[in-house]
């Protein structure tokens, strides 16, 4: 005859599962959508400043959750001027300007510490 017995309860199984419920993620996406902004913005080459200048975010609701995107206003003749920054660019003389790889180093950082604290926010009793 084989028995199994058990103690214990799932109260903190319970806790945590709550937890995700009531968890209050938009501060957290607040928090780094700002952080993200303040960080591009810093890390923009600056000519005249204007593409530095016009980071912006939005938090955006998804099927599956919640999301932050990072967009630039300084937009010439349907062009987005951050892109042409990033990635670099052909000129009217059939020159070259290479890119400059600054937003992925800009916002690693923040990208590192979002889930960390997202999870602190779940577990938090």
């Amino acid at each position: 005859m084989i028995t199994f017995a058990q103690k214990g309860n799932f109260n903190r199984t319970e806790k945590l599962l709550q937890g995700v419920l009531k968890a209050q993620y938009l501060h957290i996406l607040e928090k780094y959508g700002a952080a993200g902004v303040l960080a591009l913005s810093n890390s923009t080459p600056i000519d005249s400043g204007k593409t530095a200048s016009s980071w912006y975010y939005e938090i955006k609701k998804t099927r599956g959750g919640y999301s932050i995107v990072w967009s630039n206003a300084n937009v010439v003749d349907g062009v987005p001027i951050a892109v042409l920054i990033q990635y670099g660019h052909g000129t009217k003389n059939g020159g070259y300007v290479q890119g400059i790889d600054y937003i992925n180093p800009a916002l690693k950082p923040i990208f590192d510490n979002i889930a960390d604290d997202a999870w602190r926010e779940v577990v938090k009793l």
